[in-house]
C-alpha cells in the first residue's frame, strides 16, 4: 500500500501548532509566524488548485468516478 492510501495520522503539524502557546513570542516574532504561515497556505492554496485542475482533466477525458 502506498503511504498516500494510508489514513492521515491524527494530530498533524498544524494541530500542533494550534496548541503552542505564543505568550514568549515577541511582536516581531509572532509577525514573522504571521508571514510564515500566510505563505504556507498560499503553497497549499496553490497545491489543491493544481489537483482539483488535474481531477478535472481526468474527469473530463475518463468520466467521473462512482
Amino acid at each position: 500500500m502506498d503511504d498516500d492510501d494510508r489514513p492521515r495520522p491524527r494530530g498533524d503539524a498544524a494541530d500542533a501548532l494550534s496548541r503552542e502557546s505564543l505568550d514568549s513570542y515577541s511582536q516581531d516574532e509572532l509577525s514573522a509566524r504571521i508571514a510564515l504561515l500566510e505563505a504556507e497556505i498560499a503553497r497549499v492554496r496553490a497545491h489543491r488548485d493544481k489537483a482539483a485542475a488535474h481531477r478535472a482533466a481526468a474527469d473530463a477525458l475518463f468520466g467521473p468516478r462512482s
